[in-house]
């Protein structure tokens, strides 16, 4: 059994590893970071999920922040949540650039603090082709940043894990249902309103997630994708 930070924001793919790790055996501790983003109410979801596996949570307020990040749809009200999807770097208004090595970088402080001998981050395959901190070559770079940051201080076993890397969204479906998830105690719209708007890019990545993986959607949508 190993001590994991484990950053979850609520969303399908972290809450799926949380559950995944924890079925493995380990002792989690919840890390969810508030960097300003409009969709924060994941995190109560987060906080649901910690409860389910008998784990610590914590919420990291780096809220000042958001107002410093403007052009992006999930910090900046001015922007629009778009309603589709991009797969090269420099496009989407979606993305807050940085942003995992910030997560990152609390939950690998935490880690020291706590004698975590690892780090879960819940990226997946599909995020690579317009997240370029969502990496291998990012991942590899970052852990090794830290073996140097941390040295003395940290567990000496400390590393990363991004136990999704390997997966699209509809695999995560898959893992999560053998898991038991429920999926209905997750966050993904970027809107952050009462129900999941169904239109917004994060929304329609959800559907396509559970239809790619013929597996029903219990999500209640303001619209779904036609």
């Amino acid at each position: 059994m190993s001590k994991i930070i484990a950053i979850v924001s609520g969303g399908m793919d972290s809450v799926t590893m949380a559950h995944h790790l924890k079925e493995q055996g380990n002792e989690l501790h919840l890390l969810s970071v508030d960097y300003g983003q409009r969709h924060r109410k994941e995190h109560d979801y987060a906080a649901e999920a910690a409860e389910r596996l008998g784990a610590v949570h914590q919420v990291a307020d780096l809220s000042a922040l958001g107002a410093m990040f403007h052009g992006s749809s999930l910090t900046d009200p001015s922007v629009d949540v778009p309603e589709q999807t991009w797969n090269t770097y420099g496009e989407s208004p979606n993305i807050v650039p940085n942003r995992n090595a910030l997560l990152l970088a609390a939950a690998y402080a935490i880690a020291v603090v706590e004698q975590a001998e690892a780090v879960a981050i819940g990226v997946m395959a599909g995020d690579v082709a317009s997240v370029p901190d969502s990496t291998p070559a990012f991942l590899e770079a970052f852990d090794a940043m830290e073996r140097i940051a941390t040295r003395g201080y940290a567990h000496p076993d400390l590393t990363l894990l991004a136990p999704l890397a390997g997966m699209d969204k509809s695999g995560v479906v898959l893992l999560g249902e053998g898991l038991g998830v429920d999926w209905t105690r997750t966050w993904t719209c970027f809107r952050g309103g009462e129900i999941h708007c169904g239109r917004c890019a994060s929304c329609w990545e959800r559907q396509d997630a559970f239809a790619g993986a013929a597996v029903n959607d219990p999500t209640t949508y303001q619209e779904k994708k036609s």
